[in-house]
């Protein structure tokens, strides 16, 4: 997971992360937290989706959605939930992104309009996967390139396939660090 090389935003518990086009990865990651701490319910709302109340016409018959008038608190409840978890992902958001999903009724569909935006389809997935695992197969430490500037690159690129769904096993990972440390480390 890349984080911008001149964040400057502080970490709030109040105020969403912000999104403006990039590190989306990143953002993410930090959008799913601040939802799951706010309220849990309000993240299930993002990943299953709203509840929308029904009710059924007949003993026998089939259901039909409720009409605003016949909500009952319950209802109410989950309906407002779907609203304050679409306010935090709109305030969360740049005016370009805003541009994408203004037209959602729903959380989760401002969710995955965001993500098919920016991690792409499953093609799209695919390719960026292949290419990061290229990425990753021909990772060498540069000359003029310290251990920890090394280590922080090869954990941007294993973030990044993490976040595809892409996941290395840890072992494969240290023997990858320990094959491309110069000679001179050994010492």
């Amino acid at each position: 997971m890349v984080a911008p090389s001149n964040f400057e935003e502080g970490q709030s518990t109040y105020r969403p992360p912000r999104f403006n086009g990039q590190y989306y990865g990143w953002w993410k990651t930090r959008m799913h937290d601040f939802m799951m701490a706010k309220d849990s319910e309000m993240w299930d709302i993002i990943f299953d989706g709203p509840h929308a109340p029904m009710k059924k016409l007949e003993k026998i018959g089939p259901m039909v959605s409720k009409g605003r008038k016949v909500y009952n608190d319950i209802d109410r409840k989950v309906i407002e939930k779907n609203h304050r978890a679409k306010k935090i992902l709109m305030c969360g958001i740049g005016p370009d992104e805003y541009n994408r999903v203004s037209s959602c009724d729903t959380a989760k569909e401002i969710w995955e309009v965001l993500q098919t935006a920016h991690k792409g389809t499953t093609q799209v997935k695919q390719s960026k996967i292949d290419m990061i695992t290229m990425e990753y197969q021909l990772f060498r430490m540069k000359d003029d390139e310290s251990i920890q500037d090394m280590h922080t690159r090869f954990t941007s690129i294993i973030n990044e396939l993490y976040l595809l769904g892409d996941v290395i096993p840890r072992n494969k990972l240290v023997r990858k660090i320990l094959s491309v440390l110069p000679g001179s480390w050994e010492k």
